[in-house]
């Protein structure tokens, strides 16, 4: 008697990875439940359950606290929906396959297509890849069902329509899908997402039906894989049984048998395999003396170790081997890569880059990759893949050949640890010390954290480490940049720089690799006590050259503008005569300073103010005050302006001599008084 174990049995990648997560989960000491059993297989749901892992319908039934996990099915989006809105924990564990059929669905119905599903349509799976869909959508089950609905809905043959299937759909009706979908519609696009798993599984399945004598099916009676599994073998041998454990067995089923084929579900534990093919060798020993139990069962789980394992089913592949695969699939959380020979590769976003990245701008389906090889899996012909690893070896042999060249290089400062920074470039960890970090050593190293630099390789130590400099090559580019600029500058040119510090006497600006100092008189028209009034350190201004001394190497600014001097725009706007709206901004003994425009102040003179006697601008008028003014005389040269109240008041009949004579006798007095008032004020604001 001669057992023959299918090399692809037991857990499929996705529902070992959804199991897996469980049990990291609860050796984290997280509180789990899962949406749904978290496989088709009682068991294993009980076990999950003696470990406190609680079975819940729909996030609203999660408890505080509990950590809920989508199962490899997937779910549609309102289920994120709801569990966003009432703020329980995820833990995605959507197969990869699963999840590439949701972006397919949501992309094409968002495009309007009516999307054609392939499969149960009371499956688990097939109600996730539904709440994806925004559009009209139709799910069939076999071909009488398809030709049924294009049959009902005629206008599917030429409206745009698009095809997938559940990944656990029978391949053989999904190829007759697609070839009558092809022929009777115009404009369809069908997508093949049957899982590369399920494909080998049924494959296989139907390989050994159709030369073993019995079949033996090992899987959970609510699997849909399983269940597929089962029809292929059934409609090949007759003597097909269906067991979830090895306590189903029946020694009547091997009676005549010489050849007995096992196969296994995508969620069935490598546990029960073992104990039917123990089971199934005890009952058939007293049978057969002869009976033998091929190599590969017998090695599969009983000697090889899982390095020996990965040998025979990988031919020869090996971990940090590297390989090329091509991208066949992308999420937010990892990639599905081809790298030939049957093998189905697995990307993490943490094993893509060692800085954060956003696969699905990142990576596109087709593209090719180069991979280091970290982890093998026999059964399913699946490999654990690092595209981090494989950069980093490459990067390191840049990094030895930088530092022999003196080559620049760009990276990303993620750590700022004690006595430096640590810089990523290419996936290799390079130090840089405190002393080699900035161009300043009074610069901050935090400000660094995040941020891409380009530094040179001063020292390569044991065991790859690497040491470099940020300093060196600041130091260079501003050496170069200086010598371009003094080259090239003029006096009169108008040149961007950044404010890089403040005095009391003025704010020194980078022009671009030099410093140039713009003195507080060039600041601003205005009279300002201190630089920080109009601008901060860090500040982008446009600057011009006023003046270069080449010997010294320095450079004097204006920020200024010509066409911003409040005195041609006064002259520009007013005249002598005119009457203006002025604000009272100081006294003086002989007056008042009003405010006509920002930085032109006019003096209304003490026998201006009234058409009275006044002994002091305090009896009428107050500071902030708007009044109304007449201009009476403008001297540019000076900057001086002359203003009057009494001017715009109308005098009366029998005061008009006293009037006069007043203003004759005021006139003298009036012109020194102000000259007077005027350089004390000047005095008082310098």
């Amino acid at each position: 008697m001669k057992i023959t174990l299918a090399k692809t049995a037991g857990f499929c990648f996705g529902v070992n990875r959804a199991v897996q997560m469980v049990y990291d989960l609860i050796n984290a000491g997280e509180k789990v439940c899962t949406l749904g059993p978290i496989i088709h297989n009682s068991q294993m749901v009980e076990e999950l359950t003696e470990r406190g892992v609680r079975v819940v319908n729909s996030p609203d039934e999660v408890n505080s606290g509990e950590m809920l996990v989508i199962r490899s099915h997937g779910v549609g989006k309102n289920v994120y929906e709801c569990a966003e809105n009432m703020g329980v924990r995820l833990s995605d564990a959507t197969c990869p396959f699963v999840a590439k059929i949701h972006k397919i669905v949501a992309e094409q119905s968002a495009r309007g297509d009516t999307i054609l599903i392939a499969g149960d349509e009371n499956h688990h799976e097939v109600v996730g890849i539904i709440g994806h869909c925004v559009s009209k959508y139709y799910v069939f089950s076999s071909a009488e069902e398809l030709e049924k609905l294009i049959e009902e809905h005629p206008e599917l043959k030429k409206n745009a329509v698009s095809a997938v299937s559940q990944t656990t759909f029978n391949a053989k009706k999904w190829d007759f899908a697609q070839k009558f979908l092809k022929k009777v519609c115009t404009n369809v696009k069908i997508f093949d997402t049957i899982c590369s798993a399920t494909s080998s599984r049924q494959s296989e399945a139907r390989k050994l039906a159709q030369t073993n004598d019995v079949m033996v099916v090992i899987g959970g009676r609510h699997s849909s894989n399983t269940a597929k599994l089962f029809d292929v073998c059934a409609s090949l041998c007759a003597n097909t049984h269906l067991i979830e454990t090895a306590a189903e067995l029946k020694a009547e089923w091997f009676l005549n048998a010489d050849k007995v084929g096992v196969v296994a579900g995508a969620s069935t534990p490598a546990g029960i395999i073992k104990e039917v093919i123990k089971t199934m060798s005890e009952i058939l020993q007293p049978v057969d003396e002869q009976m033998e139990v091929e190599e590969t069962v017998q090695k599969s789980f009983e000697e090889m170790t899982d390095e020996e394992a990965f040998e025979a089913s990988l031919n020869s592949l090996t971990g940090e081997q590297k390989v090329c695969g091509t991208v066949v699939a992308v999420n937010a959380s990892e990639i599905t890569v081809d790298i030939g020979r049957g093998v189905t590769g697995y990307v993490t976003a943490d094993e893509y880059s060692s800085e954060p990245v956003d696969l699905l701008s990142e990576v596109k389906v087709d593209d090719k990759l180069n991979l280091i090889i970290m982890k093998i899996s026999d059964q399913e012909g699946t490999a654990m893949l690092s595209k981090r690893r494989y950069d980093a070896i490459a990067g390191w042999d840049n990094i030895v050949a930088a530092k022999e060249s003196g080559e620049v290089l760009h990276g990303v400062v993620r750590e700022v640890i004690k006595g430096g920074v640590v810089v990523y470039s290419n996936n290799v960890r390079v130090f840089i010390p405190a002393s080699q970090a900035t161009a300043s050593r009074n610069d901050s190293l935090e400000a660094l954290k995040g941020t891409e630099v380009d530094f040179r390789i001063i020292e390569i130590g044991r065991g790859r480490r690497a040491i470099g400099s940020i300093r060196s090559v600041l130091r260079e580019a501003r050496k170069q940049a200086e010598e371009k600029l003094w080259a090239s500058i003029a006096v009169g040119d108008r040149i961007k720089g950044t404010v890089k510090s403040l005095t009391s006497y003025g704010a020194f600006v980078d022009i671009g690799g030099v410093d140039g100092m713009v003195h507080i008189s060039e600041l601003s028209w205005t009279r300002i006590k201190n630089p920080v009034e109009v601008v901060s350190v860090g500040d982008e201004i446009e600057v011009y050259i006023k003046d270069i001394d080449t010997e010294k190497k320095k450079i004097s600014l204006g920020y200024k503008k010509a066409e911003d001097n409040p005195w041609a725009i006064f002259q520009n706007n007013y005249s002598v005569d005119d009457v203006v709206t002025v604000k009272i901004v100081s006294m003086t003994t002989y007056g008042a300073f009003a405010r006509i425009i920002p930085g032109v102040d006019g003096l209304i003179h003490i026998s201006q103010i009234a058409d009275k006697h006044v002994a002091k601008p305090q009896d009428e008028l107050t500071i902030g005050q708007e009044v109304q003014a007449k201009i009476t005389a403008i001297d540019l040269d000076k900057k001086r302006v002359s203003l009057s109240i009494r001017a715009l008041i109308e005098p009366k009949a029998e005061d008009q001599e006293t009037v006069v004579e007043d203003e004759v006798v005021a006139t003298t007095e009036e012109t020194v008084a102000e000259n007077e008032a005027v350089e004390a004020a000047e005095e008082t604001a310098e």
